[in-house]
């Protein structure tokens, strides 16, 4: 008999490895949403880390339908007061990012951009209050199956997902570490050195002067250079329906624990426990050196009985499970952390670390054009556009604001920018 052409082309198809059939079924049946559930550790030092957990906002505000989870830590350093402003502002910054009305699949899609938006705006709103500490900031925001993490700083998020899959979920903005910010510093005016002691003996990490700070990236730090900036790395991740373990902790856990090692420590336990077994592991080695505090957050299935990550005997495991999650990943990097599976553990959705604003926010689509109103990207303050400067109360707007690159600031946010990438005249 004679094949029909659709057959003829189904015959020609590459044939799909079954794990990855079994992922994809897995993420298509619509699951129920997830329970999250988290717990809290940490002993302070200097008393400057800071953390923020809530998990009662809502997208759409009133519909208990749309709730999302925010988790972060905020290690401040030189004084507490950037620490706190940026715990208290940045959400409510990145909702006004968001424009009202849209779906959760279009909300999802703008949230990485909204992140950027609102920790630019947080530290410009900041300076001006004329003070000088300064922040890191890991903000992490779970809507059911998707996990969102925007960060500046050192201080990180980790994921432990099925199998002993861990991933790193942030970037380290530390001189000492990350070649291409210091790069990026040196190139924008910043000189990075060690500190010279007397003698001219070089000591400890590298830093940016003036300053003296071992970070690239923060929040505040007014009396560092500009090009510390504010742009977080952000990383978006959909887990599969069975779930995941989140730990979100300051350096003084990683700067004793590889990613690993503090996934290790707390297997097999509830979150609650969970986050005082990391922090007890961090101090075994070396004691209290730093402010230490750790989130951890199990994103569970809600056919569920308990944690998943509470299932330690491997007998228990069905099938499936062991199929996609029996193997770790052979992609592990030296630091002991792997690349997200994509064997149905975790697919990738977004991730970005430019520090380039204009690169993070694109060709920004202006409002209200007919009406000669333009929306400034940052501040998203409303800006009357005329033939010169236009004025609006401390704001003014060059209507050929950068015409190549599309990207719409006020004169306030066109100077950030500007002294961001070293430009300042």
């Amino acid at each position: 008999t004679r094949m029909s052409k659709t057959e003829l082309s189904t015959m020609k198809q590459p044939l799909v490895p079954l794990a990855t059939l079994i992922g994809r079924e897995l993420r298509n049946r619509k699951p129920e949403k997830p329970f999250v559930k988290y717990g809290q550790a940490g002993l302070a030092k200097k008393g400057e880390d800071y953390f923020l957990i809530k998990t009662d906002c809502q997208r759409v505000p009133g519909d208990s339908s749309t709730l999302f989870s925010v988790f972060a830590i905020l290690d401040g350093h030189n004084g507490i007061s950037a620490a706190i402003f940026a715990k208290e502002n940045i959400i409510n910054n990145v909702l006004s990012a968001i424009p009202q009305g849209i779906s959760r699949e279009e909300w999802l899609q703008a949230l990485p951009r909204a992140l950027v938006v609102a920790f630019v705006k947080t530290d410009m709103e900041f300076q001006k209050k004329g003070e000088t500490s300064g922040t890191t900031a890991t903000f992490v925001i779970i809507d059911e199956w998707t996990v969102t993490v925007a960060s500046v700083g050192d201080s990180r998020c980790i994921l432990d997902a099925q199998g002993g899959v861990v991933s790193l979920l942030t970037v380290d903005h530390r001189l000492e570490e990350n070649v291409e910010e210091r790069e990026r510093v040196t190139a924008s005016g910043g000189e990075v050195g060690r500190l010279n002691v007397f003698g001219g003996n070089e000591v400890g990490p590298l830093r940016c002067w003036p300053g003296g700070l071992c970070l690239s990236r923060s929040i505040g730090d007014t009396d560092v250079g500009e090009y510390i900036v504010p742009i977080p790395h952000v990383k978006q991740v959909k887990l599969s329906n069975a779930g995941g373990r989140l730990i979100i902790a300051s350096d003084g856990i990683w700067d004793t624990l590889s990613s690993d090692m503090a996934a290790k420590s707390c297997r097999g336990v509830p979150a609650e426990l969970a986050a005082k077994l990391v922090v007890k592991e961090a101090l075994r080695s070396r004691g209290l050196k730093d402010d230490t505090t750790c989130l951890v957050v199990d994103i569970i299935p809600s056919d569920y009985p308990m944690s998943p990550m509470a299932t330690t005997p491997r007998k228990k495991q069905n099938m499936l499970s062991s199929l996609l999650f029996g193997k770790k990943s052979l992609t592990s990097t030296n630091k002991g952390t792997n690349k997200l599976s994509a064997v149905g553990v975790v697919e990738e959705l977004f991730e970005e670390g430019s520090a380039m604003l204009t690169e993070r926010l694109g060709n920004d689509v202006p409002s209200n054009t007919n009406s000669g109103i333009y929306r400034c990207a940052v501040c998203l303050a409303d800006q009357p556009s005329g033939d010169g400067l236009s004025v609006n109360t401390d704001h003014f707007i060059t209507p050929v604001s950068k015409p190549r690159e599309g990207l719409l600031l006020c004169a306030n946010c066109q100077k950030k920018k500007d002294a961001m990438e070293g430009k300042r005249t």
